[in-house]
């Protein structure tokens, strides 16, 4: 079972999915979905669209150079089967996608460090500069512009003038 990668997104295509474009000198262009072969239509380009592999590696948001994209290069050699060497390679994908997810684990981590304390030092200052639209529950006792609640007492006795018609 072959994967291939999309063209526009670098995402795998499963056997019997998405489009496949052949240009007229014989390139072959692959997609995953239709999204991907109209933005290729449109001519965009992957390194601008934001939500592109590509665009994503360009800007720091993936990783971009490990030695576990080494082991995921297409290799067009056969090789016979052996027992013992697929039972060793299947062992050590397991291993080498275990070191890739802590890796980017790690690499989410150190691109959002500073993170938490940007939007602290943004939302204080958004406070500071709205604060005249926030009051307190206790204000209203201690600020002296507002007016004071008036109380009223509620008779069961009163005129029908003043009541209020339904």
């Amino acid at each position: 079972m072959r994967l291939e990668k999309c063209w526009f997104c670098s995402s795998t295509i499963y056997p019997g999915h998405g489009i496949q474009y052949v240009r007229n000198d014989a390139k072959i262009f692959r997609f995953c979905r239709s999204k991907c072969h109209k933005n290729f239509k449109m001519k965009r380009n992957p390194r601008k669209v934001q939500w592109t592999k590509a665009y994503r590696r360009l800007h720091g948001k993936d990783m971009t150079q490990d030695a576990t994209f080494e082991f995921e290069r297409k290799r067009n050699r056969p090789e016979r089967y052996d027992r013992n060497v697929v039972e060793n390679t299947l062992s050590a994908i397991k291993k080498i996608d275990k070191v890739r997810v802590d890796r980017e684990a790690r690499h989410h981590s150190n691109r959002m460090r500073g993170k938490k304390e940007q939007q602290h030092t943004e939302a204080t200052r958004e406070i500071e500069d709205s604060i005249h639209l926030v009051h307190a529950p206790g204000a209203a006792q201690t600020n002296p512009f507002l007016p004071e609640k008036i109380k009223v007492s509620a008779s069961a006795s009163q005129p029908d003038d003043e009541r209020m018609e339904e």
